[in-house]
């Protein structure tokens, strides 16, 4: 049974509205957000990563979710796996070392311990409360909507290919695989200007889709305009196959957003006053599922277009 598959089932009990039909990244109860993420070794991170970028990874990743409702976090829950006590202790100080930065707290969670060998798994709950005006979903994209992306997109995607060896390995990437950035600030400020807004996690074409999916509508993407990093140029310069790697790689953790067109001077202010880059890379139209185009000229999807379990 596929991820799809089995959310699928489950839609069919999670009826409450706090739900949200499980086609968001999370649940809106009263003004709390709430959402949960696991990531587990050999698929969402590598058995040599320290234990504080996982840490750091596991605490950004729930929080790049409660960015895409503009919610401000409050604290987190952790599930995990009891393993190397050595590990354990440093998990713990990278645990710290993320809430600290992201002025959140812990307020409980589970541990459980799992023989030795296997593969280690963690769980995080991150609380967080809703703008006045209501968390966005991604289901609210409307016809004529301007798609834009914060950030660049590709680059933790080239960091984990230069932690595998198969590339010469630059900082800027390799940060963007260990310790990814919510863009927590901005999402809280461009809330009332969006229609829709979602994290770039799995990619964001795939990503892109999910959202057109929700909308019911047609989201064409703009291959020339997605932003690239000048570090990911540098060691990928053939520009059309690295755009299209970049925008099926995931782990981002930008924001995709839609606004009406006229929200645009209003968006790039406040891109300007976070110092937070922004780009338009697309637009909403009358149809289903995604389009790519490159100079005007419509083309194939690539077969993959981002991670699924």
């Amino acid at each position: 049974m596929s991820e799809a598959d089995f959310i699928a089932r489950l839609q069919a009990i999670a009826t409450d509205p706090a739900a949200r039909g499980l086609v968001d990244d999370a649940a809106v109860l009263g003004d709390l957000v709430l959402t949960h993420d696991m990531i587990v070794e050999g698929i969402h991170f590598l058995p040599d990563d320290t234990p504080q970028d996982v840490a750091w990874k596991l605490v950004a990743v729930n929080l790049s979710d409660l960015a895409a409702k503009g919610a401000a976090p409050i604290g987190v829950l952790v599930g995990y796996s009891l393993g190397d006590d050595d590990w354990n202790a440093a998990f713990v100080d990278g645990l710290d070392v993320a809430l600290r930065r992201f002025g959140i707290v812990l307020l409980g969670g589970d541990t459980v311990r799992v023989p030795a060998g296997t593969p280690r798994s963690f769980g995080l709950t991150a609380i967080g409360r809703a703008p006045a005006g209501g968390a966005p979903s991604r289901g609210g994209v409307k016809p004529g909507d301007q798609l834009w992306v914060t950030g660049t997109i590709g680059n933790a995607g080239l960091g984990l290919a230069m932690r595998l060896g198969q590339v010469e390995p630059n900082e800027t990437c390799l940060a963007a695989y260990r310790r990814p950035q919510p863009q927590l600030t901005f999402g809280r400020a461009v809330v009332p200007h969006v229609h829709a807004m979602m994290d770039v996690s799995d990619g964001l074409l795939i990503d892109a889709q999910r959202m057109a999916a929700a909308s019911g509508c047609e989201l064409g993407i703009m291959l020339e305009s997605i932003p690239l990093s000048a570090a990911l140029l540098a060691v990928r310069p053939d520009i059309l196959d690295t755009r299209l790697a970049a925008a099926t790689a995931g782990d981002d953790y930008q924001l995709l957003f839609a606004a009406d067109p006229g929200a645009a001077a209003a968006i790039r202010e406040i891109s300007a006053g976070l110092n937070v880059a922004v780009t338009p890379v697309g637009h909403a139209g009358v149809g289903t599922g995604i389009m790519l185009t490159h100079r005007a000229q419509r083309i194939a999807l690539p077969a993959h277009l981002g991670f699924m379990h």
